[in-house]
């Protein structure tokens, strides 16, 4: 069964008033349920703007994208957030919330879901133990390392027990011992039956991945 589908997708940003900068263009890609597909391509080939569209957190310029069937294009932007509810997200800037600590970081996304207190501390307790961070319990991102606060990311993605997770360059910020326990955890994850859509430049993720999905830079026209 198809969960996600970009169906001939592009993203234009302008600058200034006249002059457009396309990220992506014309470009389509099927996912299946359960598939783990590593997005490769040189930078600025627009793996990040083609997360994001799958994501559900932009809107395309043009095309369409299909969440388990639904075109996301005519959705309001409450259908959109339950639709990330779903999801898990990676980001490259890690986007932590700097005064909150990190058990709060990893599980803000389940207060929404009526999720107590007391669980979501359990949760991210048991999360920071499977990376190796659990005396960091009660610090703040700004106290952690680069590689620690990737980390974090990864475990708020895993917190809410989502259907998918996107994640931009996860083991680009991390020593060789820590990226292979974090494989492990995504390996488990998608081992699940679930669905892991990443963009990597780690040969190693390549190598575990389902499939390869290549981009190209695009020209400027």
């Amino acid at each position: 069964m198809t969960q996600l589908e970009a169906r001939q997708v592009g993203k234009c940003f302008r600058q200034g008033s006249e002059v457009e900068v396309w990220a992506l263009r014309d470009h389509s890609l099927v996912i299946p349920r359960g598939s783990f597909v590593v997005l490769v391509g040189p930078s600025g080939c627009g793996k990040t703007t083609l997360l994001s569209l799958l994501g559900a957190l932009d809107r395309p310029t043009q095309g369409q994208v299909f969440w388990e069937g639904r075109d996301l294009s005519v959705c309001s932007d409450v259908e959109l957030a339950r639709v990330r509810r779903r999801l898990g997200f990676v980001f490259q800037s890690f986007a932590l919330i700097p005064k909150l600590p990190l058990w709060e970081n990893i599980t803000y996304p389940l207060i929404p879901r009526g999720v107590s207190r007391a669980e979501r501390h359990e949760i991210a307790r048991t999360l920071l133990a499977r990376f190796g961070l659990t005396s960091k319990l009660l610090k703040t991102p700004q106290e952690l390392s680069t590689g620690e606060q990737q980390r974090i990311a990864v475990a708020r993605a895993l917190a809410a027990n989502p259907d998918v997770i996107l994640a931009d360059e996860p083991t680009s910020n991390l020593d060789r011992p820590t990226a292979l326990t974090l494989l492990t955890c995504l390996q488990e994850f998608h081992a699940s039956g679930r669905t892991l859509i990443v963009s990597s430049h780690d040969p190693e993720l390549v190598r575990l991945a389902t499939t390869v999905h290549e981009l190209k830079a695009e020209p400027q026209r």
